[in-house]
């Protein structure tokens, strides 16, 4: 169906796509992904034709029909159902043509077309598809301008869905969607009919949708059959293969260049070292697979307040003098783990952004703790980087007080060390930016962490760091998201934001997906028993963080000890600089004494290795 054969792309002067090759099946679902700027809308722009290649060719069969979700979001009076409806090119033409057309054959030919393609239901299609999206009947009806970016980019998606093409193409579908529309997005593309390439850092929609992962690395396409998780497996495999095979190669290398040593200088054998060199220059180098050490989250850990941190009374909160949520009740402990459920405009923003105390209460009581710091993550503050600055100018001002070594620390904890730290913002991929966020908004390590769809700029690897983090946090969390998968690993607590207000949702993310996608009614989805209660996460949080003050409370008294030994050792060396609880000692006893403590060193390096394995076991 499609074949990608030697691709390069050449941009500003860098090598982005290097001879990329790769055979997309017939009606395959094809899942590409790569790191951010590995070049996967590069590619798929390749394939669209909106790029030439510098090299190679992309070959698919004639009259192709492609679909490709563009950036711009369509605009204009027209509205949701009418831009739905019109993206079926034939099916408008049809029309247009049968209210003109006079010949009775060609009337004929017109309406047997229309019925061949459906074209009768297309309205109920469309209109399904909306639904599905977000838009309920008022809102199909509408004009487009009075709609966010947002949402018309769910038109767009509606009406490239609609359009039916050959050759589907969706780049990150899901970044302006809620989870209710992400599971239908997913629900409706595993019937998909036709071929589709998906760039998408969803693991459950890679796994649940898509039959080939095409990855995309170094400029070179690999294709793996079956979904993201056969995908690690299978480069799992391929890297101990790799791995294996340099160690070879290397040991092959050894022996050439120690024969080439040894037999140069004689005579009768000076031909088989020339030959053995030959052999050395030109053995290519086995390259292993490529991991980034600059992905890195890590939230600073509070100090610990009394529960609750949080408590609404029969609260109401909106805009002006509108309330968008009432009657709310919810209390918020320092060991919580909570995820807003609930579709886009139901008030899910308005309730974090009550608890981040950035809307008041229009009624009702709202207590916290008085010392309680909160950190409130949204895409606004990843927009409004200042991309003239540095992450290092960045958090100076943020932290005014703070000391140089203490503001490169807590830039350190997400990976902006070294010259990552001097580089300007306007220079970093959008998941740098977020992490930059993400390093601000916890400066001050907060009880509180508010996550408004924290992954949209995220990669795959990027996201299972994130969660990693998380579950490594020991403050409470409060996240709105649309990846199900960090839901299911990060959450012990579901609230629904629905009907003016927000409740505890009885039954696990599971269960909520199957009433949203129609499998069951809202009373036996919520009356489904909670594979995640709040009990269960609390207590694998409190293990997990005894493991890590474990680990690191050995890590501290390696650290101790090794000084220790240190200063003793340089005051053996240089009596002059021996402390003054040692000098009275003999040299046996201060001899004796860097004996016990290079025993207490192993001692205390075998404690930190034991727990850092049980905590790297408890991690999973």
């Amino acid at each position: 169906m499609l074949n990608l054969s030697g691709i390069t792309v050449r941009l500003g002067g860098r090598t982005i796509i290097d001879r990329a090759s790769a055979a997309l099946p017939p009606r395959g679902r094809i899942g590409l992904i790569g790191r951010n700027g590995a070049g996967k809308s590069t590619l798929m722009k390749v394939m669209i034709g909106a790029i030439e290649p510098d090299e190679g060719a992309v070959d698919m069969p004639r009259k192709t029909r492609i679909g490709y979700l563009r950036q711009e979001a369509p605009s204009g009076s027209a509205t949701p159902l009418e831009t739905v409806l019109a993206a079926d090119a034939e099916r408008a033409a049809l029309f247009a043509e049968a209210e003109t057309a006079t010949d009775p054959d060609r009337m004929a030919a017109i309406y047997d077309r229309l019925d061949a393609i459906d074209a009768y239901t297309a309205e109920a299609r469309a209109a399904k598809i909306l639904v599905g999206l977000g838009f309920d009947d008022e809102m199909q009806a509408r004009p487009l301008d009075s709609y966010s970016g947002g949402w018309k980019m769910r038109v767009a998606l509606a009406a490239l869905l609609f359009s039916n093409p050959d050759l589907l193409l969706l780049d990150e579908p899901s970044n302006h969607l809620d989870l209710e529309a992400a599971l239908w997005l997913e629900n409706f593309l595993k019937s998909y009919p036709a071929t589709m390439v998906v760039i998408s850092h969803e693991r459950d929609l890679l796994n649940n949708v898509v039959d080939h992962i095409l990855h995309l690395e170094g400029g070179k396409a690999v294709l793996y059959p079956g979904g993201y998780d056969d995908f690690e497996r299978q480069r799992a495999e391929r890297a101990a293969q790799l791995a294996a095979a340099r160690a070879n190669q290397e040991a092959q290398r050894a022996k050439l260049q120690d024969y080439v040593a040894r037999n140069s200088a004689r005579a009768s054998t000076a031909k088989q070292a020339q030959s053995r060199l030959k052999m050395l220059a030109r053995m290519q180098p086995i390259a292993a697979l490529a991991e980034d050490p600059s992905l890195s989250f890590d939230f600073p850990s509070p100090d610990p307040l009394k529960p609750p941190l949080v408590t609404l009374d029969m609260a109401a909160v909106g805009y002006s003098e509108t309330p968008v949520l009432q009657r709310l009740n919810l209390r918020l402990d320092p060991d919580d783990r909570l995820a807003l459920l609930g579709r886009n405009g139901n008030g899910k923003t308005t309730l974090a952004r009550l608890l981040a105390a950035q809307l008041p209460a229009m009624a009702g009581d709202v207590a916290k703790s008085g010392k309680m710091r909160v950190g409130y993550f949204t895409q606004y503050q990843v927009e409004e980087l200042d991309g003239a600055d540095t992450p290092l100018e960045h958090m100076t001002r943020a932290m005014p007080r703070a000391t140089p070594g203490a503001v490169r620390a807590q830039l350190g904890r997400f990976g902006f060390s070294g010259a990552k730290a001097t580089t300007r913002v306007a220079q970093l991929s959008g998941g740098e930016r977020a992490r930059l966020a993400l390093a601000l908004i916890t400066r001050d390590a907060p009880h509180l962490l508010i996550l408004d769809e924290p992954t949209n700029h995220l990669d795959v690897d990027a996201r299972e760091a994130l969660v990693q983090a998380l579950n490594d946090y020991s403050g409470a969390v409060v996240v709105v998201s649309h990846d199900r998968h960090m839901i299911e690993l990060t959450a012990d607590r579901l609230v629904l934001v629905d009907g003016g207000t927000a409740k505890d949702y009885a039954g696990s993310i599971e269960d909520y997906t199957d009433f949203i996608l129609g499998r069951a009614t809202r009373a036996e989805a919520g009356g489904k028993a909670a594979k995640k209660d709040k009990k269960a996460g609390a207590e694998a949080r409190e293990r997990h963080g005894a493991l890590k003050k474990a680990a690191d409370a050995a890590e501290a008294e390696v650290a101790r000890l090794e000084r220790d030994l240190a200063v003793l050792d340089r005051a053996l060396a240089d009596p002059a600089q021996l402390p003054a609880p040692l000098r009275p000692l003999s040299m046996a006893e201060r001899l004796q004494r860097r004996a016990a403590l290079a025993e207490a060193l192993a001692g205390a390096e075998a404690a930190w290795l034991s727990a850092s394995e049980a905590l790297e076991a408890a991690r999973g």
